[in-house]
């Protein structure tokens, strides 16, 4: 699909978890190493609902960009406590913070999708404004962000954490922060997300376009509508051809 229109310059904003990079892969792990899960454990299942009950929690606790980190402890161990409780495991005393404590430690161990940065560099190469958007406690996602080498490639003004600026996703100010740190407009401005809560939702709210990386194969959570629908990197880079 080619966008068609003027060719003024847009503004392209990717998220960072599970957009940028799997991240799956982690939380793979800290399962398989805590409870000894096998391979044929429905692990991407798992991870669709560790994210949900992530969102959950924190909406029910009204965890903000910048929240008490005995509240943010609270809802880490919870959401392992849930999403296993799915699967018919009931957790051991000590084990949701064992399964924290692995996922942490995995985080840093990790590499982007396919196609990810090759777009990212074409973008760039055509004169568009590109950077990152992402939840997260500042220094954390940053640690992310060094094991990805991301600030080689994206210019570190334009990459926007919650923790730093003080609102999260979907929250629509962060949005409005992006567009006027960066000169941009919303009309403007794509964003591409895999979580329906926080990506898709925040960015139709705040007016921007939006492509839902669904490559967990989602069903969506609202009425909101997604700009375009993507599995994979090289459908992401042919909506993102504009003429």
């Amino acid at each position: 699909m080619i966008l068609r229109g003027n060719n003024t310059a847009k503004a392209i904003f990717f998220d960072v978890d599970d957009t940028l990079y799997d991240h799956l892969q982690p939380l793979r792990r800290a399962l398989q190493e805590v409870l000894e899960l096998p391979e044929a454990f429905d692990y991407a299942l798992a991870y669709h609902r560790f994210r949900y009950y992530s969102d959950w929690l924190s909406a029910q606790e009204d965890l903000s960009a910048v929240p008490k980190q005995d509240a943010v402890e609270r809802m880490r161990c919870r959401r392992f406590e849930l999403t296993m409780a799915d699967f018919g495991i009931e957790l051991q005393p000590g084990q949701a913070q064992e399964l924290q404590r692995r996922y942490l430690s995995r985080q840093f161990e990790i590499t982007p999708f396919q196609g990810a940065y090759d777009l990212i560099r074409r973008l760039l190469a055509e004169g568009h404004t590109v950077g990152l958007v992402t939840n997260g406690e500042g220094q954390h996602q940053r640690r992310k962000l060094e094991a990805l080498d991301v600030f080689g490639l994206v210019d570190e003004q334009r990459v926007f954490i919650s923790g730093e600026v003080g609102y999260a996703k979907p929250d629509g100010r962060l949005f409005e922060h992006v567009n006027k740190q960066t000169g941009t407009t919303a009309d403007n401005s794509y964003y591409v997300g895999d979580s329906w809560r926080n990506d898709v939702a925040g960015a139709v709210d705040a007016g921007w376009n939006i492509i839902w990386f669904n490559h967990r194969e989602a069903s969506p959570e609202s009425d909101h509508q997604p700009h375009f629908t993507a599995r994979n990197y090289e459908e992401i880079s042919q909506f993102l051809t504009f003429e």
